[in-house]
């Protein structure tokens, strides 16, 4: 393809609506444009490694026994009504009505329809496993639409679903997905962490995250330096640091006044942190629950929303704490028995805490559990942090920002039970199907790849999905002697199955460098009246800093030889 010729734009400053590396350099190198807040056209140096990416997808996933279909995106809003889905994504759902006034949702996933599908389609445990996949657009109406690509309204998905006959068979599908899923991201050329992760309130008891490691990434990963372990902070359990031991000592109170963090009250007693108990009241659902975790720890939200089985958890206001008969600043659940009460395991962990005494400015020393008081459950709801111990081996966790791109998890029976997709056994008996369902965020993947793949200059592509695999120079292209030698370099490189960019503009040469290395396409070759005297061709690749002088008869083993060194 020409520049001269092709549909792409380039920009010379940052766009002031970029929030993420990403966003700044799709638009700046004429990628996509916006047409509403987190909705884009991509544009064809976008489109093409799109494209790739999801030939990419389709190979590893027919390889792993996957058929492709393909779902509306426009459902009935019942359909979503039958699982009780309607509610639980709440504003996130696009809702319409259609001309006869009938509701209708966009849909940001495809469960339901599935489900119906399979229900229309599998009898016996004859029909199964099955698993179905499609490439397809998904809508979600997020609150604050942010960072292009990696938070849109709307979004390309590649959805798969696994349909089996009982968890031996659930497993040896899931297995396979995620060995494909590996696939997948190594052809892309995409280094990515595969992590254990929160399933939700309707997951099965497995759950993997991939996550595409990048500073700006909205995700947090605890990993072990050993390799004996990874999760997403959201699922992580890890060993907490000890805290302070003795003999149990006499429950007293103790005058705290003005105290009323935990940082405070460390600081006026001269104690550590850990040595403290702390007090956090939540609204869940329309209940206020007391949790009660140690002081130099934090409350891991997913961790209590789960054990709690509640679709809202959030904080409960000074309002709802007082109708509860609770103390902000000075409650511990000592001598409290009318309000549901969670402790974490670190109240196990420790002795003679300080806790709040229930009352303004005063503090009990010397709480101990279950001596002094009682909780209705204790579970870890601690969230893991980096310098934690690793729970299988004796080192410490270290923190990983990373993108998610994709993530596979067992469904269970719960859509196929509420929709009533059942297979017959062998002995004629029906039971319900066992799903699992497996997902990347394919324009996702493409946005990612950038956050992970850059440098002060611009992008820098993996070589598997470059929009083009060889940017080509021509530096005073109204040159003759410039035009014929790269035009024959063009014609050879494409007529040997290469993807070339020919920049065949009459721009400088500045313009066509900067443009250059801010398209980052794996391999740059330069043809100039300089390298012409010199019977050379200069080859580049993105990734390194120095260029090569080489024989024009050479340029297409060179090319080989340097998008090789891309291969994972």
């Amino acid at each position: 393809m020409r520049t001269s010729q092709f549909l792409s734009r380039t920009l010379r400053d940052d766009p002031g609506e970029a929030e993420t590396v990403s966003h700044r350099l799709m638009l700046r190198a004429g990628m996509m444009m916006q047409a509403a807040a987190g909705v884009y056209s991509y544009l064809p140096l976008a489109l093409r490694s799109i494209h790739k990416i999801e030939r990419i997808i389709r190979e590893e996933m027919d390889a792993a026994g996957g058929q492709e279909v393909r779902m509306p995106t426009l459902q009935p809003l019942e359909t979503w009504q039958q699982t009780g889905r309607d509610e639980a994504f709440g504003g996130n759902l696009f809702r319409l009505r259609d001309r006869r006034d009938r509701e209708m949702v966009l849909a940001p996933t495809h469960e339901e329809v599935i489900t119906a599908i399979a229900k229309a389609n599998v009898e016996s445990y004859r029909d199964l496993p099955r698993i179905l996949y499609q490439i397809q657009t998904k809508f979600r109406d997020e609150p604050r639409p942010r960072a292009g690509l990696l938070r849109g309204r709307e979004f390309d998905m590649k959805d798969a679903y696994s349909f089996n006959s009982d968890e031996d068979s659930l497993d040896a599908t899931y297995q396979r997905m995620r060995e494909a899923y590996r696939n997948i991201f190594r052809r892309c050329g995409l280094p990515t962490l595969e992590v254990e992760a929160d399933s939700g309130a309707i997951g099965g008891k497995d759950s993997h995250e991939f996550i595409m490691p990048a500073d700006s990434g909205e995700d947090t990963v605890l990993t072990c330096p050993n390799g004996d372990y990874a999760a997403n902070a959201e699922r992580a359990i890890s060993v907490k640091p000890p805290a302070p031991v003795s003999d149990p000592e006499e429950l007293a109170v103790v005058g705290t006044p003005g105290v009323s963090t935990i940082a405070q009250l460390a600081e006026f007693l001269d104690i550590p942190e850990s040595q403290t108990l702390k007090a956090v009241f939540y609204q869940a659902d329309n209940e206020t629950v007391l949790v009660t975790i140690r002081g130099d720890l934090e409350v891991n939200e997913v961790k209590l929303r789960n054990l709690l089985g509640v679709r809202d958890l959030r904080l409960a206001t000074p309002e709802e704490s007082h109708a509860a008969g609770l103390t902000p600043g000075s409650t511990s659940p000592v001598g409290l028995t009318s309000i549901k009460r969670i402790g974490d395991h670190s109240i196990e962990q420790g002795a003679n805490f300080v806790a709040g005494a229930n009352s303004p400015g005063q503090h009990y020393k010397n709480v101990n559990y279950p001596r002094d008081f009682e909780v209705d459950r204790v579970a870890d709801i601690a969230l893991a942090q980096a310098g934690h111990g690793c729970p299988t081996c004796d080192a410490t966790l270290e923190e990983v920002r990373g993108i998610e791109v994709g993530h596979v998890f067992k469904l269970g029976t719960f859509f196929t039970r509420t929709i009533g997709a059942e297979y017959s056994d062998e002995q004629g008996m029906l039971n319900p199907i066992v799903m699992g369902c497996y997902g990347i965020g394919v324009t996702r993947v493409l946005a990612a790849a950038i956050e992970q793949n850059n440098d002060g200059k611009g992008i820098v592509y993996p070589a598997p999905i470059a929009p083009f695999q060889v940017h080509l120079l021509a530096l005073n292209a109204e040159n003759p002697e410039v035009a014929a030698t790269a035009e024959a370099i063009y014609d050879e490189l494409q007529a040997t199955g290469y993807e070339v960019l020919f920049d065949d503009r009459t721009d400088s040469a500045g313009v066509k460098f900067n443009d250059a290395d801010l398209l980052g396409l794996p391999v740059r070759l330069v043809v100039s009246p300089r390298n012409l005297r010199n019977g050379v061709t200069e080859a580049k690749r993105r990734r390194e800093t120095d260029a090569v002088q080489i024989a024009q008869a050479d340029v297409a083993s060179t090319v080989a030889a340097m998008l090789a060194k891309d291969d994972l």
